[in-house]
């Protein structure tokens, strides 16, 4: 996906994650939520595209799955300041921030616990509302999931949405973990899949 595309992108991925519950969580009152998430979401891409694969539909943008590559997962202050996670304060309000960052210290320390081999992270999937269920959300995975199979690598993820969980397990993903109140948020799930 070209840079030029981030801001369309991050309105689709805004969408897609407005009942999230971990940014239910981070910004509570919906109507900050809709108008604050987008621009979080235009890091997560961002950061994809400067160090791993951005997928998304052909044609008009459905939906998007951000990977980061083996040996690139960690989400270092360098890496998130390149992709313009800059004054986060003022763009999401300092509550939000604060439960952001303690979510994300916790399950970064999580994820490099249970998968510290090369491996891919499926940091973003999401796909526009009124396209869900439609097998969106299975197209984008299945170039990196195939990569990683020949590749002989694992795949991780997690998820706030006890409902992706049959989803992600039609696609071989597991749940390697399961934890209540992550970074004083909502339950979580970190799912695995390792290579076919």
């Amino acid at each position: 996906m070209a840079a030029s595309s981030l801001d369309a992108a991050a309105t689709i991925q805004g969408r897609a994650f407005l009942d999230d519950p971990l940014f239910q969580f981070v910004f509570p009152d919906q109507a900050e939520r809709e108008q604050r998430l987008p621009w979080v979401m235009r890091i997560g891409l961002a950061i994809g595209v400067q160090v791993g694969h951005v997928h998304t539909t052909r044609g008009a943008m459905l939906g998007h799955a951000v990977w980061l590559p083996p040996g690139d997962t960690h989400l270092s202050d360098a890496r998130l300041a390149e992709a313009g996670f800059v004054e986060p304060e003022r763009h999401m309000g300092e509550s939000a921030v604060a439960r952001f960052g303690a979510f994300m210290e916790q399950a970064s320390a999580i994820h490099e616990r249970l998968l510290p081999m090369p491996h891919w992270y499926l940091m973003i999937l999401g796909v526009d509302p009124p396209l869900q269920g439609r097998g969106v959300g299975g197209e984008l995975m299945k170039l990196t999931i195939a990569n990683a199979d020949a590749a002989r690598l694992p795949c991780y993820l997690e998820t706030a949405k006890e409902r992706n969980l049959a989803f992600y397990r039609k696609h071989g993903f597991e749940v390697a973990e399961e934890h209540a109140g992550v970074g004083g948020g909502p339950k979580m799930w970190m799912m695995i899949r390792r290579p076919h």
